[in-house]
């Protein structure tokens, strides 16, 4: 594989039970290239989560090193970490995770302040067009209480996009759906991915939105088990 956008080597992760050591993922290698749709499955416990946290920066590995996009995530500073986070990966979490007390469009503007790269102006036509692309444009003023699940998570897919990072981190994304709001969204998920050449990474318990993936790996026991892919 030339140029993977992300590269994992030999990472190992560890979390202290009292005194004792427990080792979460132990030596585990994966390059995702540019594109890719790649799914992580396993029991609970198997450290698919944990790998997830560490791409997202939101954890460090104990052994190893994690490249994102040709940076570096071990050898960064907190400050050029958060900065990455903001630029370079969008997070699609389970339970959703929008701020209730903004409404669709302030959700999905909020990470464009933060990144402070856009005028308010641009900033309101992006929020408005990332809206529009996930079938919620007579929704934008509504509060997530306004929302049902499947539309909470198309602000929360529009959000992850606000910046237009190159990869897409997800987490049990249809995990809180009923199976056909969760359908709707992994084929929008698919179709970023297709159009818009987004590398997505997600965990999901459920063999079939395992089935929109380019490949799938199944850990256990923080190695990796099996490695499938799609044709």
């Amino acid at each position: 594989m030339s140029d993977p956008i992300i590269r994992v080597d030999n990472v190992h992760k560890s979390y202290l039970m009292g005194k004792e050591a427990v080792p979460a993922l132990r030596g585990v290698t994966i390059d995702v290239a540019r594109g890719e749709m790649l799914c992580l499955m396993g029991p609970s416990g198997s450290g698919k989560t944990t790998l997830l946290n560490l791409l997202g920066g939101l954890d460090e590995p104990g052994r190893g090193h994690i490249v994102i996009d040709g940076e570096n995530l071990v050898a960064m500073k907190e400050e050029q970490v958060a900065r990455l986070r903001l630029q370079k990966l969008g997070f699609i979490f389970q339970t959703f995770n929008l701020l209730n007390n903004f409404t669709a469009f302030e959700n999905v503007e909020a990470p464009m302040v933060l990144a402070k790269k856009l005028k308010r102006k641009e900033r309101k036509v992006r929020a408005t067009l990332l809206l529009e692309q996930v079938g919620l444009a007579d929704r934008m003023d509504h509060y997530p209480s306004e929302l049902s699940g499947g539309q909470q998570q198309r602000v929360a897919i529009a959000r992850a996009l606000a910046n237009d990072p190159p990869i897409i981190i997800g987490d049990e994304m249809t995990g809180d759906l009923d199976s056909e709001t969760g359908f709707e969204v992994m084929r929008l998920i698919r179709q970023l991915n297709q159009e818009q050449r987004k590398t997505v990474i997600y965990v999901t318990h459920d063999p079939r939105m395992a089935d929109f993936a380019d490949r799938v790996i199944t850990m256990l026991d923080g190695i990796i088990h099996t490695e499938t892919v799609k044709t």
